[in-house]
């Protein structure tokens, strides 16, 4: 039987199709019949909320909105105060003018959000209503990007997006010049009475096929910002080098920078010097210097603005949207070889064991030594030396030798310990996917991530004891349903996870350790990662649980971070350096700008993410057919995800295709279960899939489920009371499992 859709399904359903009504629910979710009685509980809460009109209104209330109502942002006006209407007005002959009122947890609002509101009406002299928004609804007018499809009237377009089932009529006049076939950006329209959802074409894209579509497709889905105005880029244009007034001179310092070959930018330099101090034997000096991005953007700049906006770069395997233009990214804070640059900079004493003793901060003129790559440093520290690594041989040991110190400390600490292999997406000259490798993890790559690490933790520190206002980086513990989950899945493969004290990365970590080697290996890594809850930015310290650290904030990478330029605007007015520090501006939104930053973060991972999936769909799509290994990387109610092998892809095993019986699914134990054979498919099995289907214009990949464990897969109806190999062996993994817990229970009761 057809289920119904619940309130928040109905909710999000109508937030992308505005002015829907009762009828088009229906239509939109199949309801029919007597089903449609069922539905009316479900719209008479809509109406209560102001996301649909009331089935009935008096003569009473048609002068007067609803007290929840959605409405539409359109601006603030000259004194920077927020107005909006109502997307259902229901005053006839007039619109209200509605002041909206939002709190510090509310986020940013600009014209053309929507947001549900509660009303209340007032006697002002320039407003009618005031609003405090309850949460912001998708972005309207809705954005469709899509293949279009020329018509004898217009057109269609075909969602490109993953699990889109449904067309949208391109009116005659509406097409904006579209080709048949192009990619194009499209706005939805109202909708038409009858049939399909109405939009205009406001953006063609070009062939959906070329390289270059692949990441633009990931851009425009997700409303990543990769175009500056003219108003940024000029600002930009306009600075020039910062001079050495006001700064300490670093450039005596061997420092260095060390990223990736392919790095466009170089935004800090590392440097290592033996502590001279007698009362600190065999304990080092770390500087950590990082370019000075807050002395070319200054608070209340167009820079400053648009870079808020996009909260942070967004990487793709072809191209970057920077967070900067590129006269800052790739030029005044690059922190070039050779060059003199602006810094900000942290000098750290550890001891030999990697305990920091002491740390200073200080804004600087520095000067590289060298841009080395990863393997160029590895490669020294392994005594083979190139030309431009053989003179700083003594420099490139100190680093290795404290971050050895580093790595101790560490150990001792012990932060979560994750092993889960990356990989690396090579591109051709021509944008095609040439190759999917792993992506190489040497000591070089540490030493870096260690060394910042202690500087994001210096800063923390030092804003926290100057009672400065910062944004921390926050990760907070999983939570008890989470670890419910991980301790079914650990004690289902016979290891234990510590119960009833106070969680630490530790006990973690002594579950990985305890999977180490085993066949349990990577679905014990895979299901604590998934335990994980996401970090975000917040002005207050909630401490980060994965680092294993108190408190923690991003000091390192503001060419690139916006929460970054806000930690250096916070050192720079602690310490007196500058007007250019933390403004009182930038105080008073800071929850707001938590907010943006982080949510600004999950589109760019959401965009990185579909950008990936839709190379690999491309690189696989010559191969169906083929037989190809994986791992159960992800169980729901509509099948299971395969984590292929030897590109890292996640493809569909649709449920379906399972066998002609019904799986119910377990949501703590991740598992699908057969009812009438047994059958158990459940997280980190193995398996042997054929490729069913690739595509990539949506990155989807659908599977065919051929062995799971090493056993064939038999689809054939099974009979009551009777068990396959692979229903043997779920049910002994179940055996076990109770086993287990009754073993658990009798210790604990002593």
């Amino acid at each position: 039987m057809k289920q119904l859709p619940s309130l928040d399904e109905l909710r999000d359903w109508l937030a992308q199709n505005p002015g829907s009504g009762v009828r088009e629910i229906a239509r939109a979710f199949g309801i029919k019949g007597p089903m449609r009685r069922e539905l009316r509980p479900l719209t008479d809460a809509l109406a209560d909320e102001g996301l649909l009109p009331r089935r009935r209104a008096n003569a009473r209330d048609m002068g007067r909105l609803p007290p929840v109502a959605v409405l539409e942002i359109t601006g603030p006006d000259d004194a920077g105060d927020l107005f909006a209407t109502p997307v259902e007005a229901r005053l006839e002959g007039m619109t209200p003018r509605i002041l909206v009122v939002t709190g510090p947890r509310d986020g940013a609002l600009g014209a053309g959000d929507r947001v549900l509101a509660r009303l209340q009406e007032v006697r002002a002299p320039d407003h009618d209503y005031q609003a405090r928004p309850i949460r912001k609804l998708g972005t309207n007018p809705a954005r469709v990007l899509g293949i279009f499809r020329a018509g004898s009237q217009g057109g269609r377009i075909t969602p490109i997006d993953k699990g889109a089932d449904r067309e949208w009529i391109v009116p005659a006049g509406e097409t904006g010049g579209a080709q048949d076939g192009e990619l194009v950006e499209a706005q939805a329209l109202g909708r038409a009475s009858m049939g399909l959802p109405r939009a205009k074409v406001t953006d063609r894209l070009g062939d959906p096929g070329a390289p270059k579509a692949v990441s633009l497709i990931a851009i425009h889905q997700h409303g990543i910002r990769d175009h500056f105005p003219d108003t940024v880029v000029a600002e930009a244009d306009a600075m020039t080098p910062a001079g050495p007034e006001g700064r300490e001179d670093l450039t005596g310092l061997p420092l260095m920078t060390i990223d990736p070959a392919d790095a466009r930018d170089h935004d800090d330099a590392i440097a290592v010097l033996p502590d001279d101090d007698p009362g600190n034997d065999g304990g080092f000096v770390i500087w950590v210097a990082i370019a000075d991005v807050a002395h070319y953007v200054r608070p209340g700049s167009e820079l400053d603005r648009e870079a808020r906006m996009r909260g942070n770069s967004t990487y793709f395997p072809d191209r970057v949207v920077p967070m900067l233009p590129d006269r800052l990214s790739g030029d005044l804070c690059s922190l070039h070889e050779g060059v003199d640059r602006a810094c900000m900079a942290v000098r750290m004493v550890i001891d030999a064991r990697g305990v920091k003793l002491a740390h200073r901060f200080v804004r600087g003129v520095m000067r590289s030594r060298a841009s080395l790559t990863y393997g160029q440093a590895q490669a020294a520290e392994d005594g083979r030396h190139d030309a431009q690594t053989e003179p700083l041989a003594a420099e490139i040991g100190a680093l290795f030798a404290a971050y050895r110190a580093l790595r101790a400390a560490r150990a001792q600490r012990q932060p979560l310990d994750l092993d889960l292999p990356e990989r690396r997406i090579e591109l051709s000259e021509d944008g095609r996917v040439a190759s999917v490798a792993f992506r190489e993890r040497l000591d070089a790559h540490r030493l870096v991530e260690e060394f910042m690490v202690l500087a994001n933790v210096a800063a923390a520190e030092e804003l926290v004891r100057r009672r400065s206002p910062l944004l921390f980086r926050v990760h907070e513990e999983p939570s008890p349903e989470k670890l419910d989950a991980l301790r079914e899945v650990a004690v289902a493969s016979g290891f234990t996870l510590a119960k009833g004290q106070v969680l630490q990365t530790r006990h973690l970590n002594n579950l990985l350790a305890q999977a180490e080697g085993t066949e349990f290996d990577e679905l014990i890594n895979i299901s604590t990662l998934r335990s994980m809850t996401q970090a975000y930015y917040a002005p207050q310290n909630f401490g980060h649980f994965g680092l294993a650290l108190r408190a923690y904030a991003h000091f390192t990478s503001p060419i690139r971070r916006y929460a970054d330029l806000i930690v250096h605007r916070a050192l720079i007015a602690a310490h007196g350096w500058g007007d250019d520090g933390l403004a009182r501006s930038d105080t008073e939104r800071l929850e707001e700008t938590a907010t943006l930053i982080s949510e600004a973060e999950r589109r760019s991972m959401a965009a990185e993410r579909d950008t990936n999936d839709r190379y690999l769909a491309a690189f696989l799509a010559d191969r169906i057919g083929d037989e190809l290994s994986g791992r159960v990387s992800g169980v729901t109610r509509y099948g299971l995800f395969i984590k292929l092998d030897e590109t890292g892809a996640d493809g569909l095993v649709p449920v379906r295709s399972l066998g002609d019986e019904y799986f119910r699914h377990d949501a703590e134990t991740q598992q699908l279960v057969g009812e009438r054979s047994g059958v158990v498919f459940g997280l980190g099995q193995r398996a042997v899939v054929k490729l069913a289907e690739a595509e990539p214009e949506t990155g989807g990949l659908v599977l065919e489920l051929l062995e799971i464990e090493g056993q064939a897969v038999v689809r054939s109806r099974a009979r009551p009371g009777r068990r396959g190999a692979v229903g043997r062996k779920a049910g002994k993994l179940r055996a076990g499992k109770a086993k287990a817990q009754r073993k658990a229970e009798r210790k604990r009761r002593g």
